[in-house]
């Protein structure tokens, strides 16, 4: 019992009975638009999509569901999301809690981190920001879709809520057959969707810090500079460079205006990163562009957020690693902070399971199935990084593929966390150590 109640287990065991209440009920008459009973296999990887949210789907949402249908999936979503970010963050502050007294104000004085004492102000802000957020983004599109688009008060209010909401828990979930391909020249939709995405996956101890310290950037902490900056990058290097490959092609930016290109480009770089919303058909994508949704995917957002990915910080830690072996320098550092050997050895365990994962995914779906490779790839890194961007072979595999991709859904939400709390939680000292050697490398 003791090994089942370890914090990290049971962030996993929270999961599966959500996944497991969610399916039932999805299986039931009531959630189906035509008041059939549901295949367990569909209600079952629905559910794990919208727990993990990913957003990726077996059905068309707005109308192989019903109404009911459709806020059982947003209630999983948003339980996923929120709960996630409360679960991950609290996790992160009782690895702090464990240390001694003077260890820790050692810890927070070196890395200014979140301490012991902020566990309240942070679940306030969790429930703040999110429902505030969310309500603010609702009532933005709401007022949009129905003076812009003259949908009904009803059906504006219902789309506004279940996009806002998907939006901040990047869970990627649209109740439209194209997503937010209808929209894609619309300014007044995507940014606020872009807005609730950046801010949903940005992490919350990066929001608690930034509110903490907003006039005192000197003394924001390691992770905050790291994740701001790593997340900047990637934006920016993410929308150029998807600008560049789809410029002038036919079936995605080339017939736009300039401004629309810039949009959508922009709004692609955003998405790409664990939204799953899509204002341009992923399917017709350039092969380069496809290639740029891997890395984005992959690296997703902000650990403690609604992001999905191995997370924008362990990539900056193995960059300042990469750095610092050529520069010839012993030490990882940054922001004039030196990062710590154990989050090192971390970043490089989780980035080394994550991408053997993949790979394992990979092959197994490949000899499935006789769908083309660069589609599998996109599609199996799309369901680990919780994204839920798909080019459109989702329903077409076998129901033993989708089941393997919502195994990666479930480890790439829950894995990840798990392990880098297990990894932190589980630390021994041994009470002794071995003579060094230097294996040859490279």
């Amino acid at each position: 019992m003791k090994l089942l109640l370890h914090p990290a287990r049971v962030v996993a065991l929270v999961f599966l009975a959500a996944i497991g209440v969610g399916t039932f009920i999805l299986m039931q008459p009531i959630s189906h638009a035509e008041g059939d009973a549901v295949p367990w296999a569909t209600a079952f990887f629905t559910a794990v999509s919208a727990v993990c949210v990913t957003g990726l789907v077996v059905v068309d949402t707005g109308t192989y569901w019903s109404t009911f249908g459709q806020s059982v999936i947003l209630l999983l979503f948003q339980l996923g999301g929120f709960g996630i970010m409360t679960v991950a963050t609290l996790l992160g502050l009782m690895v702090n809690s464990r240390l001694r007294l003077r260890t820790k104000m050692v810890a927070q004085l070196e890395s200014r981190s979140l301490g012991v004492g902020d566990i309240a102000g942070v679940a306030k802000l969790v429930l703040v920001v999110t429902f505030a957020l969310e309500l603010i983004t609702t009532v933005w599109l709401t007022l949009r879709l129905h003076w812009g688009y003259g949908q009904s008060w009803a059906d504006a209010a219902w789309s506004g809520l279940f996009h806002a909401v998907s939006a901040f828990n990047n869970a990627g979930f649209s109740i439209y057959p194209d997503s937010l391909m209808h929209y894609a020249t619309d300014t007044w939709i995507l940014l606020p969707v872009m807005a609730a995405i950046i801010i949903g996956g940005i992490g919350f101890p990066v929001l608690y810090d930034l509110r903490s310290r907003f006039n005192h950037p000197h003394r924001w902490s390691l992770h905050t500079k790291l994740t701001l900056s790593g997340t900047a990058i990637l934006l920016v290097v993410g929308f150029i460079t998807l600008l560049l490959f789809e410029w002038d092609h036919s079936t995605t930016l080339g017939p736009m205006a300039v401004t629309d290109k810039v949009l959508s480009a922009a709004f692609a770089s955003v998405s790409a990163r664990t939204a799953g919303f899509n204002s341009i058909d992923m399917g017709a994508l350039t092969p380069e562009s496809w290639a740029v949704h891997y890395f984005l995917m992959f690296v997703g957002g902000g650990s403690a957020g609604t992001a999905g990915g191995v997370k924008v910080g362990t990539v900056a830690i193995l960059v300042l690693l990469v750095i610092a072996e050529i520069r010839g320098h012993s030490d990882c550092e940054a922001f004039g902070r030196r990062v710590g050997a154990a989050a090192q050895r971390q970043a490089i365990t989780v980035l080394v399971l994550s991408s053997a994962l993949i790979v394992l995914a990979t092959l197994f779906i490949l000899r499935e199935t006789a769908l083309p490779t660069d589609q599998v790839i996109f599609e199996v890194i799309s369901a680990f990084g919780t994204v839920g961007l798909s080019t459109g072979i989702t329903a077409e595999l076998p129901t033993s593929s989708q089941l393997v991709l919502t195994l990666l859904m479930f480890a790439g939400r829950v894995g990840t966390i798990t392990l880098a709390a297990s990894l932190a939680l589980g630390k021994h000292r041994m009470p002794y150590r071995y003579p060094e050697e230097h294996p040859i490398v490279g």
